[in-house]
Formats: structure tokens, C-alpha cells, sequence
């Protein structure tokens, strides 16, 4: 008798699953616009199908499947900086679940798939970005071990002369 439940395949993405994961791509970009980002998703499509089509080289992609349709995927790689530095790191890119999926485990699947995926290549540590507004995503890292490691912080440049109030009080 099948469960009531079926548990999502973690696995390499394949070069048939390209397009599938460009649209779930679009999908997190649109999403994504909720928090203030600032990507366009139809006219970054082609970009980002040739690089998740990299990450897919680099044994970096992995997609959720789930009764043979994919459900979500992950991009990681190994950070590959000019500067030497005392630990090796990976970088988390997208991680995505279709939201009719989510809460039933499958971001948690991918993100230990991804995170075992770089361990085997000598990472010692993985870094990610998630919008600051978008509480959902970082409680989830929270619950997996995941502590804030830098700030970023924007300013509007068109509205510098009304709150430039450093340089009035320097004069």
C-alpha cells in the first residue's frame, strides 16, 4: 500500500530539467519582489537558465521530485575568491519550493543535500543571503544552525541631498 504521504527524490538535476527549473527560477524571482528585490524575472530568464545550467556542471543543482514532477530546487557551489581565506566556503544561491509543497519538509531535504554535496568537497562553512523582510526564509535558516554573518544595507541615492545630514553638520 503507497503512503498517504510521499516523500519527495533529492537528486542531481539533469540537462532535461532546465526549463522546469528556469520557470521555478522566474517563480522565486517574482517571489521574491515581495521583499524589495530588485531582479526582474522575465528579463533575467535567460541569463539565469544558462547559469543554472552551470551549476548543473559543477554537480551544484539539485532538484526535489516529487511523483516525478520537481517541487523545488537548490543551487550551491564552492566560493571561488581571489583572497585567501581560513575557511573554505560554499554559497547557497536559490533554494526554492513550490508553495503548494512547502512545510512538508522538501526545503529541509534540499538544504541537507546541498550542505552534505559541499562538506564531501572539503567546505567548511556554508554562506547564504535571504531578504532582510522576508521573515519566513530566515526563520528557516535559524531552525537549521544558520546565524547572521554580515549586514547589508541600502540607501536611496536620489533622495541623498534631503537626508545628507552628515555633510551639513562636517560644514
Amino acid at each position: 500500500m503507497p503512503p498517504n504521504n510521499p516523500q519527495p527524490t533529492i537528486e542531481l538535476a539533469t540537462r532535461a530539467d532546465l526549463d522546469a527549473l528556469t520557470e521555478l527560477w522566474v517563480d522565486l524571482a517574482h517571489d521574491q519582489r515581495r521583499y524589495q528585490s530588485a531582479v526582474r524575472p522575465e528579463a533575467n530568464r535567460e541569463a539565469m537558465r544558462e547559469t543554472l545550467g552551470a551549476y548543473l556542471v559543477s554537480d551544484g543543482l539539485f532538484v526535489a521530485r516529487l511523483e516525478g514532477a520537481i517541487v523545488g530546487f537548490v543551487s550551491v557551489t564552492v566560493e571561488r575568491g581571489t583572497l585567501e581565506l581560513d575557511t573554505t566556503r560554499g554559497l547557497l544561491s536559490n533554494i526554492y519550493v513550490r508553495p503548494a509543497y512547502r512545510g512538508q519538509g522538501i526545503g529541509t531535504a534540499l538544504l541537507e543535500a546541498a550542505e552534505a554535496s559541499l562538506a564531501d568537497r572539503g567546505v567548511d562553512e556554508l554562506l547564504l543571503e535571504v531578504m532582510a523582510d522576508n521573515e519566513a526564509a530566515r526563520r528557516f535558516y535559524r531552525r537549521h544552525g544558520y546565524d547572521p554573518f554580515r549586514v547589508s544595507m541600502t540607501r536611496s541615492l536620489a533622495d541623498r541631498d534631503e537626508n545628507d545630514t552628515h555633510s551639513k553638520e562636517d560644514g
